[in-house]
C-alpha cells in the first residue's frame, strides 16, 4: 500500500514547555478528503525516537524483563512499576547501537547480534516518538553486570527473567501492561522463536 502524505499548512507554533523534553502546540491548515482546508489545534510532545528490546533464550524458553517505576502510570491510577522489555531513546545514536548499549545498562547482558523486527509509532495522536523494535538471543556468557540502569539518570531497574509461557500469562492477567513489551511477546509468539 502507497503511503499517502498530508496537505498542511503550518499557521503557528507555541513552545509550552522545554523543561525535560519539548511540548508545543501546533495551528494548521489539514486538507481533508474533500479538498477543503479545516484549521486544527494540537499539542505535540517531541522527546526523540527510541528503541526497545527483547532478549531470549531458546533453550530455556525464558525471556529478559525489567521492572521500574513509572511515574506517569502511577498518575494514572496504577501501582507504579511497570514490567518492560529493555529501552531507551537514542540520544544521537543509530537505533542498534543504542540498544545495545541499553541493553547492557539495564540488564547487564552485552549483545553483538540483534535483529531488528519492525517500527511503530506508540502514541501517535499527541507524541512524536517513533520506536524501534529488536529481539536477540542471549546466554549465560552475555551476562557482564547486574544491570539495573544508570543510577546518576535516576534509574532503579529490576532484571527479570521469566518463562515465555509465564511472560505470556501475564499479559493476559494484567501484570504487563506495556505496549512495547506485549508487541515483542506476541512477535516472539506469532513467530514461533520461542
Amino acid at each position: 500500500m502507497q503511503q499517502k502524505t498530508a496537505k498542511i499548512r503550518i499557521i503557528k507554533i507555541d513552545t509550552l514547555s522545554d523543561n525535560w523534553y519539548v511540548l508545543k502546540k501546533y495551528t494548521f491548515a489539514l486538507q481533508r478528503q474533500n479538498g477543503e482546508w479545516q484549521q486544527q489545534d494540537r499539542e505535540v510532545y517531541d522527546r526523540g525516537n527510541g528503541a526497545t528490546i527483547l532478549l531470549y533464550n531458546r533453550e530455556r524458553r525464558t525471556v529478559i524483563l525489567t521492572r521500574q517505576f513509572r511515574f506517569p502510570t502511577f498518575v494514572n491510577g496504577y501501582p507504579g512499576y511497570l514490567i518492560e522489555s529493555a529501552a531507551g531513546l537514542l540520544d544521537n545514536m543509530d537505533a542498534e547501537s543504542r540498544i545495545k548499549a541499553e541493553a547492557e545498562e539495564e540488564t547487564g547482558f552485552r549483545l553483538t547480534n540483534v535483529q531488528k523486527v519492525f517500527e511503530a509509532f506508540m502514541s501517535p495522536g499527541s507524541v512524536t516518538e517513533k520506536l524501534h523494535f529488536f529481539v536477540a538471543e542471549y546466554a549465560d556468557q552475555n551476562k557482564v553486570s547486574a544491570g539495573g540502569g544508570i543510577e546518576a539518570e535516576g534509574e532503579d531497574i529490576e532484571v527479570l527473567e521469566m518463562r515465555f509461557d509465564d511472560a505470556l500469562a501475564a499479559i493476559d492477567n494484567g501484570d504487563i501492561i506495556d505496549g512495547k513489551t506485549i508487541m515483542l511477546l506476541y512477535h516472539l509468539a506469532v513467530k514461533g522463536l520461542l
